[in-house]
């Protein structure tokens, strides 16, 4: 350095607001002519966006390796984050703001998922034999306290933005003293040093540095260049793109799996946001939420919410109220001792979901710049709070958008997950929203397929069946390279045709029939063709309701079920309860998929009705083969009590007779509410059981039973117990044809 020369190294703890107020004040005051900043140098030609209007933080840099999305990392910044004010201010004085950390591009060369800076307990770390140990706690122990995030709340962010840099910073070299940087660590400050020798080359004679507190004793003397360049030499390296990306306050949040170490983003905000009185204002917006909810909350509950948060914090001698000592006083006087209150205030509150914002001029891949455009145009903007979306689909919108998030899925960006429709018709579709800062490295991902999602989506459709595999189509999809899962079944090329018409791609249609043809003509197992039928025949009715061509799908369709009603007796032969158990699950959804195609109910009836009539059914299948025909109305009622009488005779074992029972009855139990002689003669065939075959054939009676519903239940017992099932099961007496015995007896008896 020349003289005149001087380095100030502000340790901060990352995402602190206290923090952020102190380095607002010291840069204020010392009008350095750069700034320097912990974070990945790539981001040099981006930080003049921090300064767009449409930026709006929490946001996030994004650096990832093209053609690798997995390997990639995030440097969040909250609008309380001590470096992004740093930034703000530096673009305010018109002064050149640069990143100062070790490049990603050897971050990224050393460790597919490398340590984030923001993974420290907000002075960073100490890494010693492979124990992290955390500075903070250390000097908390000092001051004799036992929770390091109390006292750095007290020493720091209570003190608004009077933070002693000169003392951490003495502190922090104490914490250091006789200690020696990992591998790691010692590159990243080696790399610091060398950007502040920079600084000083190009002229720049003041120079400030925001940093974490961790590495200020290491930055405060730049010393010579040569040791550094020996520890830097010959790092690996790969090719990295940086962008910025939206994020959101639960991801700044411990507990959202992201390890931050703050876990009340929301609180933070308001401390460094909030002018004056920031208990009063907090908790004053706390009644809000509450009364929102329809919570009785006044202002005299505010008041001594007030008075109470105040006196616990001078009882615990601190120099403000906490947020421990504002949940308390939330808790005992606006919740009244009710902890879900509580729950909705964390929540909303001191966690916070905010979902960030970039500018449009912001670097995208045109994957999603595209998305983007048709957010705007179909009026679905991303949001970080879950929220549910009806839709019509008999409305264009509406269709557009369910379209649109069909596709997505596709291409393994989940933002919205479909649930059980509101109100009745196949028109409605309901899903549930939300948007998670990860979805951006999925697109990237995805952006290899096309530049549009209509493209990207066919692309990976078409992949899918080229390749002969399937992949489910999800979040944090597998990296190119990664073993992809055999699609060995109909059943997962039926599902990708479906989604097909869903997502409206007639394009990638064809080739996704074709694969189907040619695999289930190739495909002799029953059961796989059982698989693949339901999930053609939703994707012909979606055709119909969304005005999706799909031609071709209805002679598949035909050509499968004919295929199945010829070789179900074959199917249903010679097996064991596992095996009948997943037989059957395959007739239900048959069974529901015919009720679509009413042109082929028939022949579907014949081929079970062919099949039941058979003795060596599993009794599982034949039980619900019977139900399944009773409720077609192709057998009467008095041949089911036939075949059950039958199969619950002394010469069934009990088992096979309790598998009958659970067939037949699987699903409702209003059929033994409504006609009692079935009922009586299962109540007559269960208390004929000895008490070994009962303990035999209990479990499967009480799986049957426990599917039914509450009241289905109830039913049934007060039937049992007043005796109507004896009843009904008592043939009444036909005097006509008893007369002849009647007469008889008599005679005996010497009473004709």
């Amino acid at each position: 350095m020349g003289a005149g020369a001087a380095v100030t190294v502000l340790g901060i703890r990352h995402h602190g607001p206290g923090s952020a107020k102190a380095v607002l004040a010291e840069l204020d005051r010392l009008r350095p002519d750069i700034v320097l900043i912990e974070g990945p140098p790539e981001a040099d030609a981006l930080v003049a966006l921090a300064g767009d209007p449409g930026m709006e933080p929490p946001v996030a840099l994004l650096a990832h390796v093209p053609g690798d999305p997995a390997r990639a990392a995030f440097w969040p910044f909250a609008g309380f984050s001590p470096e992004w004010q740093a930034i703000r201010y530096a673009a305010r004085a018109g002064i050149p703001a640069r990143f100062c950390d070790l490049p990603a591009a050897h971050s990224l060369a050393e460790h597919p998922a490398p340590p984030q800076p923001d993974t420290a307990p907000e002075a960073d770390r100490r890494p010693e034999e492979g124990v992290r140990l955390d500075p903070v706690g250390e000097l908390a122990r000092a001051a004799g306290y036992d929770d390091p995030e109390r006292w750095w709340e007290d020493a720091v962010e209570h003190r608004g933005g009077d933070t002693p840099f000169e003392v951490i910073a003495d502190a922090m070299a104490a914490v250091r003293e006789g200690y020696t940087p990992h591998e790691h660590e010692a590159r990243r400050e080696a790399y610091m040093r060398r950007t502040i020798r920079a600084a000083f080359k190009e002229g720049h004679r003041r120079v400030a540095v925001v940093c974490g507190a961790w590495h200020v004793p290491a930055l405060r003397e730049p010393g010579p260049a040569a040791p550094d360049d020996r520890i830097l030499r010959g790092l690996p390296k790969v090719k990295v793109e940086m962008t910025w990306v939206p994020w959101t306050h639960g991801r700044l949040a411990s507990w959202s799996g992201y390890g931050a170490g703050i876990t009340s983003p929301g609180w933070y905000d308001h401390l460094f946001s909030a002018p004056d009185r920031p208990i009063e204002r907090w908790l004053a917006a706390a009644a809000q939420v509450l009364r929102e909810e329809d919570l009785p909350v006044s202002s005299a509950h505010v008041i001594e919410a007030v008075r109470l948060a105040e006196s616990l914090a001078g009882v615990r001698g601190r120099p403000l109220a906490g947020l421990s000592e504002v949940t308390e006083a939330v808790r005992a006087v606006l919740c009244e001792g009710d902890e879900l209150p509580v729950e909705l205030i964390q929540r909303r509150m001191v966690v916070g979901e905010r979902l960030g914002h970039v500018p449009d001029d912001t670097p995208m891949v045109p994957l999603q710049r595209d998305l983007r455009d048709r957010q705007r145009r179909l009026k679905l903007q991303p949001e970080a709070l879950e929220r549910d979306l009806d839709l019509d689909l008999r409305k264009p919108l509406d269709l557009d958008r369910s379209r649109l998030l069909h596709r997505l899925g596709l291409v393994g960006v989940p933002w919205g997950a479909s649930r059980e429709a509101r109100g009745k018709g196949t028109f409605r579709e309901s899903w549930t929203l939300r948007w998670l800062p990860e979805f951006d490295i999925d697109l990237i991902e995805a952006g290899a397929y096309g530049t549009t999602v209509p493209a990207a989506a066919t692309a990976r459709v078409r992949e899918l069946v080229d390749l002969g595999t399937v992949r489910t189509a999800r979040h944090a999809a597998p990296s190119a390279g990664s073993a992809a899962r055999p699609a060995v079944t109909l059943a997962d090329l039926t599902r990708v045709a479906e989604r097909c018409l869903l997502a409206d791609l007639p394009e990638a249609l064809p080739d996704v029939l074709t694969s189907i043809s040619t695999r289930a003509a190739l495909d002799s197992d029953v059961t796989h063709l059982m698989a693949a039928l339901p999930a053609l025949v939703r994707a012909q009715r979606y055709g119909d309701v969304r005005g999706t061509p799909a031609a071709g799908l209805s002679v598949i369709v035909e050509s499968l079920l004919g295929r199945i009603c010829a070789g179900l007796p074959a199917a249903v032969t010679g097996l064991d309860d596992d095996a009948a158990r997943e037989v059957l699950g395959h007739v239900d959804a048959v069974h529901a998929s015919v009720g679509l195609l009413e042109s082929r109910r028939q022949g579907w009836l014949a081929a079970l009705r062919g099949v039941a009539e058979r003795r060596d059914l599993h009794g599982l299948i034949a039980g619900r083969l019977t139900r399944i025909l009773l409720d077609a109305g192709t057998i009467a009622t008095e041949e089911v009590a036939r075949r059950m009488s039958r199969s619950m005779s002394a010469g069934n074992p009990p088992a096979r007779a309790a598998a009958w029972v659970e067939g037949f009855l699987s699903g409702s139990g209003l059929l033994l509410v409504h006609d009692p002689g079935l009922l009586g003669l299962i109540d007559t065939w269960l208390t004929g059981l000895t008490a070994e075959a009962f303990v035999d054939v209990l479990p499967l009676l009480r799986r049957t039973f426990a599917a039914f519903s509450p009241p289905e239940r109830r039913a049934i017992g007060g039937r049992v117990s007043s005796g109507e099932s004896e009843r009904a099961n008592t043939p009444e007496a036909d005097a006509e044809r008893a007369a002849p015995a009647v007469h008889t007896v008599l005679s005996i008896l010497g009473s004709a």
